[in-house]
């Protein structure tokens, strides 16, 4: 038998009202009891504790049919390993989760098996168990088969000792369990947690030595954009559903194809019902059509947050209230295969910016160039920063190290860069404070300074340098740098370094920005780091003067976008390139610093 999970036709499938679900060569045994068992389970939190055969939606029947299905009672092996389900809110999956677990513990052919349901949240966590329990309560014969301990969450199988564990992932340790099942609930809320990379890890390492068991994934689209465990699990179900990749994976997501969401066609009524599969059932379209009006009354930020939680659209950028307008535009302008080398390669002259703190900070360097057939602006940044800042400020760590995957932040200490796969094992390191730089290691400037030069390096190389723009307050040893590399204050003629005045008075470009986004005259390279900046940044209105700053941006770092604007105020002086520097000759190049 073949099993292929892939689902090419999902979109089809989807749009004519069938669950994007392969045809697979199920076990039809298998599959039918144990749709038997779900089906006579009550629904205890409905008047009159009905039966899910009696008000269950068909397209959970689909996924307890194929989970249960894939099993082969002969071989004791399960062809499908996982399974992802992405659907919006008010769908039925607590009742679902719930029932899903006791009919496992029913239909499992292993003694004294595990099932581990796992919640972001302790109160999640309770919600859960309180389903799963009060629909064992709600059937005498279920209440005699069942063993319920509230105060540990747990059920179990009087006859088999098989059990179902619910634990939630801010209280309880998960480590070291031997379950045969699992359950994780709410994906996109464990993004929000820097050591959830490690939960995952150990929920499958507990599955691999029992081919007969399965994880199953239940979750709504994030409130933010995409990051951490949640970005990549959803970018591999997406693979697999596409046929991009194989795996014993079954994709289950109920969302638009891309071409309707950027068009708001969700908002059509006749898609509701596709997305949402239990309308009708647990979800009112009369709630969604009086949500919906209140969102598009509220203002774009509470019509995205409304879209993905009740309709799957990815939220790309974080657009708040009092947004930065250019956020409205920035999604269209990206062009992914735009690099800095591409950068240098379509310009005929280019700015450099450069904005950031201390070691708590971010330290950012923009490039803008301006094409040279169509005098276009096209933007790439990158961003450093010191593993200290990502210890004081872990609510970002796991963005921050979706960036360094990326290479679009590089994360270091003071002896060098930090690999991406060691960022999250060295954040739970304790702070020994000593980040003094060692004289025998032969650094003279910090890495991440030296990094920065670097980039200017590549540009002064090209010929195509007209001016860096930097925050005149606290960077005297990146003016050292951008000195050893013949960048200098000093050398005759203009100077090519600039202090690029901040608070209202870089209103003018912002302003700039703004128009450049709103006419597609300016470009940039679709970077998730700058997507990100651009989402955290807050704009302040005084008469007629308009701010951006790190105080009104919170917690959320902006550095990137602040040295993007430093590079558009120069390159709004419509500057000429001067050709490369004789400092570009070793030769000629002033000794003391050692540039990486």
């Amino acid at each position: 038998m073949t099993w292929d999970t892939s689902c090419p036709d999902w979109q089809e499938r989807l749009l004519s009202g069938r669950p994007p679900i392969p045809d697979l060569p199920l076990n039809r045994k298998e599959a039918d009891e144990a749709l038997r068992v779900f089906k006579r389970l009550h629904v205890p939190d409905v008047q009159g504790m009905p039966t899910l055969g009696e008000v269950g939606a068909p397209w959970f029947f689909s996924i307890v049919e194929t989970i249960f299905g894939a099993y082969d009672p002969v071989t004791h092996r399960r062809a499908i390993n996982e399974v992802f389900i992405l659907v919006p809110k008010k769908n039925g999956k607590s009742s679902n989760a719930g029932a899903l677990a006791i009919t496992t513990l029913i239909c499992n052919y292993r003694p004294a098996a595990e099932f581990l349901f796992v919640a972001p949240t302790k109160m999640i966590a309770d919600i859960a168990f309180r389903q799963a329990a009060l629909t064992i309560k709600a059937n005498p014969r279920l209440a005699a088969i069942f063993h319920v301990q509230s105060h540990i969450r747990r059920i179990t199988h009087r006859l088999t000792d098989a059990m179902a564990q619910i634990k939630a992932a801010d209280t309880d340790a998960i480590t070291g369990g031997k379950n045969t099942y699992a359950l994780i609930d709410e994906t996109h809320e464990f993004a929000k947690k820097p050591r959830s990379a490690d939960v995952f890890l150990e929920i499958r390492g507990a599955l691999a030595a029992r081919p007969d068991g399965f994880l199953v994934q239940l979750t709504t689209q994030s409130k933010e954009p995409p990051v951490g465990v949640f970005k990549a699990e959803l970018a591999i179900a997406r693979a697999v559903r596409d046929g991009e990749l194989q795996s014993p994976l079954l994709p289950i997501l109920y969302e638009l194809p891309l071409r309707l969401t950027r068009d708001g066609g969700w908002k059509e009524r006749r898609y509701w019902p596709i997305i949402n599969p239990s309308l009708g059932r647990s979800v009112d379209a009369e709630f969604l059509e009086r949500e919906l009006m209140k969102a598009e009354r509220t203002g774009q930020e509470q019509l995205a947050l409304f879209a993905s939680q009740h309709f799957n659209v990815e939220i790309g950028l974080a657009l708040r209230s009092d947004r930065w307008s250019g956020a409205d535009y920035w999604l269209e302008a990206a062009e992914p295969d735009l690099t800095l080398e591409t950068l240098l390669e379509r310009s005929e002259v280019v700015t450099v910016g450069i904005d950031g703190g201390g070691n708590d900070d971010l330290l950012a360097v923009a490039v803008v160039g301006r094409e040279k057939e169509t005098r276009r602006w096209l933007v790439w940044a990158r961003a450093f920063a010191n593993i200290r800042a990502l210890r004081l400020r872990l609510s970002e760590a796991t963005a921050m190290v979706d960036f360094a995957h990326d290479n679009d932040l590089i994360v270091v200490d003071a002896f060098g860069p930090i690999p991406p796969a060691t960022i999250l094992g060295r954040l739970a390191e304790q702070d020994s404070g000593l980040d003094a730089l060692d004289p025998e290691a032969g650094l003279h400037i910090p890495p991440d300074i030296a990094g920065v030069v670097d980039v200017c390096k590549r540009v002064e190389t090209s010929g195509k340098l007209a001016m860096v723009g930097v925050d005149p307050v606290g960077l005297g040893l990146i003016i050292d740098g951008l000195a050893s590399i013949g960048i200098s204050e000093e050398e005759e003629g203009p100077s090519r370094v600039a202090g690029v005045s901040q608070g209202f008075k870089l209103m003018g470009a912002i302003k700039t920005a703004e128009r450049k986004l709103l006419d597609g005259t300016l470009r940039h390279a679709g970077q998730a780091l700058m997507a990100w900046a651009v989402g955290n940044a807050k704009i302040e209105v005084k008469g007629n003067g308009v701010m951006i700053t790190k105080q009104l941006a919170g917690t959320g770092k902006i550095d990137p976008l602040m040295a993007m604007l430093d590079a558009v105020a120069l390159m709004s002086n419509n500057p000429e390139a001067d050709g490369p520097s004789i400092y570009n000759d070793a030769k000629v190049r002033p000794e003391g610093f050692l540039v990486v």
